[in-house]
């Protein structure tokens, strides 16, 4: 499992409200980030050898994160369902995540619904 944070329109990002965010707005807004990179892919290798793959149109990755590492480490972000996804987020993630929420006028709210800053602090 894990804790997910999300950037979204909605009050809650789990809102059925129709605030999406639309899958070519986030693609279109990826090719423009010279930082991220739409692979529309992501794989890691499990402890038994086995490759596990995910699969997804707005699956994009932010190249610049200071512990990117190829096959390794990686800052994913995930569209789905009108907002994007990115699981355990550190500091450095939730500020990058800010940054292309401004760009998209929507914020980043955690699964609790908390609300982040630019420096990944919560402001509610």
């Amino acid at each position: 499992m894990g804790y997910d944070v999300h950037i979204t329109r909605k009050k809650f990002w789990f809102d059925e409200i129709n605030e999406d965010i639309a899958l070519e707005e986030w693609i279109e807004l990826v090719i423009e980030d010279s930082e991220m990179r739409l692979d529309k892919f992501a794989e890691t290798s499990l402890s038994n050898g086995q490759i596990l793959r995910v699969e997804s149109e707005g699956l994009a990755v932010w190249t610049s994160y200071s512990k990117h590492a190829e096959n390794e480490s990686m800052a994913w972000f995930d569209y789905f369902n009108g907002r994007i996804a990115v699981k355990n987020p550190d500091s450095e993630i939730l500020g990058k995540m800010w940054s292309l929420a401004q760009k998209l006028a929507a914020k980043v709210q955690g699964d609790e619904g908390e609300i982040y800053d630019a420096y990944g602090n919560v402001t509610e």
